[in-house]
């Protein structure tokens, strides 16, 4: 399940559990078993801590997101509307904006840079709005609200007003800046680089936009989408796994490959024979066989003596084979499967 889907799952996850005491008791249990189903289906627990703490995307929260995108959606109306509007009515090319007007936008520009000196957050987006409002052609103005807006952790507008700052200046790159900060202030880490990434190409020595990539890139997780899962495992004699299930099936090995494993690691502790050399015995690959066809090697597998003797060999405490036939479970296992192997020893 791809990382932005868990995201949105928690987020509406989180919005039905605050929803939970607006709603009528008679609803509540309904809701419940929804989170629940839904949890399950993306496989998001809201119990697990540590999957919370990196899928989450506080301090947004879902109806938040849904505010910003409302807003965005009538304010890209709004210029529509009005530039349908002024074209309709003049051929002519826009009003420009006044040497009146910019004087007194840089006036409010700097005003907001004091405040923002002084932490005054609020107000120094209000300067900013006002200084916008008057020349909406300058870049710098949508940037440093941006910055305002991180400052008082609202990073979802600080997204909008990089984007606008880069729309308005493409070549502006303290805006990427800003939005790859916002990005990753939101925890979409490949956002995040690739904001960065794109003021690099305009800017290849800027140690902020570096040092801003490098972080976001140590922080994606790759998506299950692209994971193509981990390379086949091999034993030690270079068997694939695929080759080691054997005819039994559920991942057990088959006999004749455990003895190659076992032959590899060479003599027994206790100056047995080498094991590898049990593979060129006939009638012990006969056995082998036997045991894969009538499902033998399962049950064989699920008895403690062969599951801590197994463990032994992984833990490289190698029992030589006199000390395996002197267990007596062992010896009437090798005796059941394989005399050959009982009488051998």
């Amino acid at each position: 399940m791809a990382e932005k889907q868990q995201r949105l799952v928690l987020s509406i996850i989180d919005f039905l559990k605050d929803s939970l005491d607006d709603i009528k008791a008679d609803d509540k249990e309904g809701i419940e078993v929804a989170i629940q189903c839904i949890g399950e289906a993306f496989g998001v627990d809201p119990a697990d801590e540590q999957q919370v703490a990196r899928l989450s995307v506080k301090p947004a929260t879902l109806p938040t997101i849904f505010d910003v995108f409302l807003k965005t959606r009538e304010k890209v109306a709004n210029n529509n509307t009005a530039q349908a509007s002024s074209s309709a009515s003049t051929s002519s090319q826009p009003k420009t904006t006044s040497a009146e007007d910019k004087a007194q936008a840089e006036k409010f520009k700097q005003t907001g840079n004091t405040q923002m000196s002084s932490k005054q957050y609020d107000q120094a987006i209000e300067s900013y709005t006002q200084a916008i409002a008057l020349d909406p052609t300058s870049a710098i103005y949508y940037s440093n609200r941006a910055a305002a807006y991180s400052s008082k952790g609202d990073h979802l507008s600080a997204v909008g007003d990089a984007e606008q700052a880069i729309a308005v200046d493409p070549k502006f790159v303290k805006a990427y800046h800003r939005l790859g900060h916002a990005q990753y202030s939101l925890t979409d880490f490949r956002a995040a680089a690739d904001a960065f990434e794109r003021g690099l190409k305009l800017d290849p020595t800027n140690a902020g936009l570096k040092s801003g990539l490098e972080n976001a890139n140590a922080r994606i997780v790759p998506d299950d989408d692209d994971d193509d899962g981990p390379p086949p495992l091999t034993s030690d004699n270079g068997l694939s796994s695929s080759s080691a299930r054997g005819a039994g099936g559920g991942g057990v090995p088959s006999m004749a490959d455990m003895l190659a494993g076992l032959g590899g690691m060479g003599r027994g502790g206790g100056g047995g024979p080498d094991l590898a050399s049990l593979m060129n015995n006939p009638q012990m690959m006969a056995m082998a066989q036997q045991m894969m066809a009538n499902g033998g090697l399962a049950n064989l597998m699920q008895n403690p003596a062969v599951a801590n003797m197994m463990g032994r060999v992984q833990s490289g405490d190698m029992p030589s084979v006199e000390e395996l036939m002197g267990d007596p479970t062992l010896r009437d296992i090798a005796q059941q499967f394989g005399g050959g192997m009982g009488r051998g020893a």
